[in-house]
């Protein structure tokens, strides 16, 4: 049973991201406020729950929230910032582009960086905790997922539409026979050391 709040606060954020061992693609995050007494059968950790789910369940979030807002921050950006900064950025960015001001956030993990003197908590595992970060890991992966099968239009032999530019054998045998493309973020491992890939 998920918990609805962590502090006191009735305009508590709950935030996380998706991505982050991605090869390909951005890190995507989502910052939700629920009303009080939220309820919501199913919801659940995004990664606990199937695709079929995950989509049902995103339209029935977005009507009930008080806001929600999702961020991509994209391959560049990671590359620069690394991977964490850029986890942290866009879970930022999200909570700054609410259209209500959160009094509390909470955050799935164990980092986040302090945003304009609101309060907030890292907690490990709270996607399957509390229910506004289980909101924001659906909200994360199903927009996450949605850009991924736009950009496998562009570059199918990727086949970004099934492994969502995690690194899957296929999707290393790919980046292995066909390169790289400005959706693939250059600063992680690409390939396994025993392949080299040609620059």
């Amino acid at each position: 049973m998920l918990l609805n709040n962590f502090s006191n606060f009735t305009l508590e954020a709950g935030t996380d991201e998706a991505g982050r061992g991605c090869l390909a693609g951005p890190v995507t995050a989502a910052a939700v406020i629920l009303p009080e007494n939220f309820t919501l059968n199913l919801l659940n950790d995004s990664k606990k729950l199937s695709e079929k789910t995950r989509d049902l369940l995103k339209p029935l979030i977005e009507q009930q929230a008080v806001c929600f807002s999702v961020t991509h921050l994209e391959p560049i950006i990671i590359d620069e910032i690394n991977i964490l900064n850029a986890s942290i950025k866009a879970m930022q960015e999200c909570i700054l582009k609410l259209n209500t001001t959160p009094l509390y956030i909470i955050v799935d993990g164990n980092r986040f960086k302090p945003l304009e003197n609101i309060p907030h908590s890292c907690i490990i595992k709270g996607d399957s905790l509390y229910t506004s970060i289980a909101a924001a890991s659906v909200l994360a992966k199903t927009y996450r997922d949605q850009y991924m099968n736009k950009i496998h239009e562009e570059y199918p032999m990727y086949n970004w539409k099934q492994n969502k530019g995690y690194p899957t054998k296929e999707h290393r045998e790919a980046i292995q026979k066909y390169g790289t493309t400005k959706y693939h973020r250059m600063s992680f491992r690409l390939l396994p050391e025993q392949l080299e890939l040609d620059l």
